[in-house]
């Protein structure tokens, strides 16, 4: 026989199942929604925006759903993934090995046969690096079918920008497009004016090491630069070394930022908007940091000077943001559907113009704010490592920045860095081996 307490335990107790299977069973009224998951703070209510004119004219539902921090996001999906309970779209941050393993578990639609419709023609509509960044050909380091695995929402890419105020007081009327020119530019500021010439955040080694590959693109070109990671041309050479000279160059005429190899690229951003500096380097996204830093800034984005006619000189760029179709999505349709809407011309120049990213349809360049134009334009110019069949050991571009950072401060020498570098390649080859 039941006591009363036991009776009023069972009570509860059922109730709660009633609740918890009545909340479960309930039918939500957009189960025929597509469901995104995204991380990006500043165009949430953009995105809102974008979701509203789409139901509006196609009649179909489409949420958004904000995870942030990165981190935060990261998190969220890869638990996601191991639950199978990925929504209709999302993205996976983090390089192309990171995207090859949800490849390989099955989780990410292959995207091809929707690009190859009509002539190619969604994938044509995008820059070649930015589709490049989302995709796969045979063969491939991580084993990854061949095929087109993500739909990229804008692209950016990262250039020299300077201050047209402090170029015209220090009688600089043309923009600089060799090194020689550049050098001579930073002379006429620091002599001419009472600003610095140069600042970037190369406490950041990120930094650094796209400058040299910019420079290593130019001198030794993308098939000697490959044979450069896999080992087989080593650091010790000429070509590199004349590279990591232009930093000692930079050096002795003074033309860095006080205190550059600690700088966070935060203060940089901050020096260049404020009017102390006359360039700076950095990427497209920086015109949203720059408005609000100082909205009067009057800048303009300057292709980076060229060190040799051996080879075209290329900038680093590709895809900015990228978002990926789930392989268990019941929605599958109506996801890509979304997303050649999204991706569309006039989407394309309402994010553009809401956001100031660089739009990764090209049909919508020309369309958007003057400075957006200026980095667009040289979206045809550009590479990004993530292309390369084969990427440097993370611990030489670690050790080849903080060298740099060396060279910079006059406490090592182009040659001696060269040397440490080739000896530090040879012992991460064997270790490999």
């Amino acid at each position: 026989m039941f006591r009363k307490g036991n009776l009023f335990f069972l009570f509860v107790l059922f109730f709660c199942l009633c609740f918890i299977y009545a909340g479960c069973g309930k039918k939500r009224s957009d189960s025929d929604a597509v469901i995104i998951w995204h991380w990006m703070t500043d165009r949430h209510d953009t995105f809102l925006k974008l979701s509203k004119q789409y139901k509006a004219e196609t009649g179909k539902t489409v949420i958004f759903e904000l995870s942030a921090p990165t981190d935060v996001y990261t998190s969220k999906v890869r638990a996601a993934a191991q639950t199978n309970t990925l929504p209709d779209i999302f993205s996976v941050l983090g390089v192309s090995q990171d995207l090859s393993n949800f490849i390989h578990a099955g989780l990410i639609h292959c995207l091809t046969p929707y690009m190859e419709e009509n002539h190619h023609e969604w994938e044509r509509s995008f820059y070649p690096n930015a589709i490049g960044m989302n995709a796969f050909t045979e063969p491939n380091q991580w084993n990854v079918p061949e095929g087109i695995y993500g739909v990229p929402i804008d692209v950016t890419n990262i250039q020299m920008i300077y201050n047209k105020d402090i170029f015209k007081t220090a009688g600089i009327d043309k923009i600089p497009e060799t090194w020689e020119e550049f050098l001579k530019a930073g002379d006429l500021v620091t002599s001419k004016t009472d600003k610095q010439f140069f600042v970037v955040g190369f406490g950041e080694t990120w930094l650094i090491n796209t400058m040299v590959r910019i420079f290593a693109y130019n001198l030794i070109g993308e098939k000697k630069l490959i044979q450069t990671i896999k080992g087989e041309c080593p650091y010790s050479s000429a070509e590199w070394i004349d590279i990591f000279n232009k930093f000692r160059e930079m050096s002795e005429k003074k033309l860095f930022a006080a205190g550059i190899v600690t700088m966070i690229n935060r203060n940089a951003e901050r020096l260049f908007a404020t009017g102390r500096a006359a360039v700076t380097y950095n990427g497209s996204w920086s015109v949203n940091v720059f408005r609000g830093m100082n909205p009067d800034l009057n800048y303009g984005t300057m292709f980076f000077p060229k060190i040799s006619d051996h080879y075209p000189l290329l900038i680093q760029g590709g895809a900015g943001s990228s978002l990926m179709v789930s392989e268990h999505s019941l929605r599958k349709k109506e996801a890509v559907a979304f997303l050649k809407w999204m991706t569309s011309k006039s989407s394309q120049i309402f994010l553009s113009t809401e956001t100031n990213n660089l739009p990764s349809n090209k049909e919508a360049v020309g369309q958007m704010p003057a400075i957006l134009n200026e980095y667009a334009k040289d979206m045809d110019k550009t590479f990004h490592p993530a292309l390369l069949p084969v990427g440097e050991d993370p611990n030489i571009e670690e050790a080849t920045a903080r060298g740099i950072q060396s060279i910079i401060i006059g406490e090592t020498t182009p040659e001696e860095l060269a040397e440490k570098i080739t000896l530090l390649k040879k012992q991460t080859l064997n270790e490999s081996e």
